[in-house]
């Protein structure tokens, strides 16, 4: 590995529990039929949400992640057989209320005490970003956080991973790149960047330009990855 200076981590998935809104709800009284397909819906939720994104960004027809988070959840709950309003407006609620998972403020903080630039680069809108950081309180542990916003496309387009050297004057080589998503881990190692691809459902890597450089099930490691153990 070439002297790391910054890691920049993707948002969802990666820091934070996407799964943890559904599974908030389905434990609460009165949300019995929620309950038993919680999982399906969680899933084909985070799967709308991304594929909406690419196909947005092939047809050139940009919105920000809330209109395609929102259109998503719509897909999965129809699937599912829910149409419950107020099931809908309080899933989208907790979305700005997502839990990090644990291993996340410990990691951070030690990257920042050995002196690493720290940051997100997020599909989120800056606003959806800023909720989910406050309330897992990890500001103090990020130097930045970059939406695509700033470009108006998604990822895995690389004027969003153009962002970070442009914030933090470093070469794709001085990068850490920490995703759950093997798709967005592969384009950013074919982008230059080191890779870290958290695998946390044990998925097959994907068939891409790039590869990432390393696997791992969950964040523990990245501290000790970069001499900041």
């Amino acid at each position: 590995m070439a002297k790391i200076t910054t890691c920049i981590f993707d948002a969802y998935g990666t820091l934070f529990d996407v799964a943890a809104a559904a599974r908030a709800l389905a434990g609460q009284p009165g949300r019995e039929a929620f309950a038993e397909v919680w999982m399906q819906v969680a899933n084909d939720w985070r799967l709308k949400q991304l594929q909406y994104s690419w196909l947005r960004a092939v047809a050139r027809d940009h919105c920000d992640f809330w209109q395609v988070t929102g259109d998503g959840l719509d897909w999965a709950l129809v699937k599912a057989g829910l149409d419950d309003a107020q099931l809908r407006e309080d899933l989208l609620g907790l979305y700005w209320e997502l839990d990090a998972y644990p291993e996340v403020p410990e990691m951070l903080a030690r990257l920042k005490a050995a002196g690493l630039q720290t940051g997100i680069l997020s599909n989120g809108s800056p606003d959806m970003l800023a909720g989910a950081v406050e309330s897992a309180v990890i500001e103090e542990v990020l130097d930045a956080v970059l939406s695509v916003e700033d470009v108006g496309v998604f990822k895995p387009d690389v004027r969003v991973y153009d962002l970070v050297g442009q914030r933090f004057a470093c070469t794709p080589q001085e990068v850490l790149f920490v995703s759950s998503n093997g798709w967005d881990a592969s384009f950013a190692a074919a982008y230059g960047f080191d890779t870290l691809w958290v695998n946390r459902a044990g998925e097959p890597m994907d068939r891409l330009s790039g590869k990432p450089g390393r696997e791992a099930a969950d964040l523990t490691g990245v501290a000790a990855l970069v001499g900041a153990a």
